[in-house]
Order: C-alpha cells, then structure tokens, then sequence
C-alpha cells in the first residue's frame, strides 16, 4: 500500500482521463449548468459566416479540440493553451475598445458528479492494487 501512495503515476493519470472527459462534457452539454446563451447580435455574426446553427464556444471546433491533460507523480492537469480560452471561462471585455460583454462560460469545471467519479476512481485504485 506505501507504494501507492509512492508512485502516484497511474491514479494521477487516471485523474488527468476523468477532467479530460468532464471538460469534453461540459463543450458536448453547453455547460453544466448550461451556459448563458449567444446574444442575438453573435448570432446573426455567425449565421453570415455560416456557422449557425452551432453550439455555444465552438464556432470552428478550435477551442474544445484544443484541450489537453497532462499528468505526473504530483498531479493531475487539464487546460488550453489558446490564446482566447479565459475570455470565455471568466468573461470579461472584448472587441475593439472593449466594447462587447462576454458572459463567463466555465467549461475547465468540474461538477460534483464528476468529484464522486474521481473520488471513486482513487478508492477503487487504492482497493484493487493493495499489496
């Protein structure tokens, strides 16, 4: 059992596996809870580029795709390293001279749900490589 608790690699791995499949949830449900919707202006700006009808946050697909998990002895991560992605996770000001409001649409969240997945994939982890 010391050596689980040693060698972490596995179960942070597994951790990293459950958030990736959470965030891919939340893109898939529009939030969870749902995401505020597009304001009418947006759109209209989609659907004259043709990218309406769609789903809230993937206009081209690029954020959602862009998402990665990454783990080690010491922890489990999930994220984006596209430039625009905290925009649209906190909110806040875009456009020209800040101009237009962006409502926060979490999508690196995790629900309670998903906590009990993790938490039971630590316990079933720890219960089925005891030594």
């Amino acid at each position: 059992m010391v050596e689980l608790a040693v060698d972490r690699r596995k179960i942070m791995r597994i951790i990293a596996g459950l958030m990736k499949h959470a965030v891919e949830e939340n893109f898939e449900k529009e939030g969870r809870p749902k995401w505020p919707p597009l304001s009418p202006v947006t759109i209209k700006a989609r659907q004259m580029k043709g990218y309406w009808p769609g789903k809230i946050l993937q206009q081209t697909g690029g954020l959602a795709s862009s998402i990665s998990s990454y783990s080690d002895n010491d922890k489990a991560v999930v994220g984006t390293n596209v430039v625009y992605a905290a925009i649209h996770q906190f909110g806040g000001k875009a456009g020209k001279l800040r101009k237009v409001n962006i409502p926060a649409r979490p999508y690196l969240q995790l629900t309670d749900e998903d906590m009990e997945e993790i938490l039971k994939a630590i316990k079933d982890y720890l219960k089925f490589n005891q030594v």
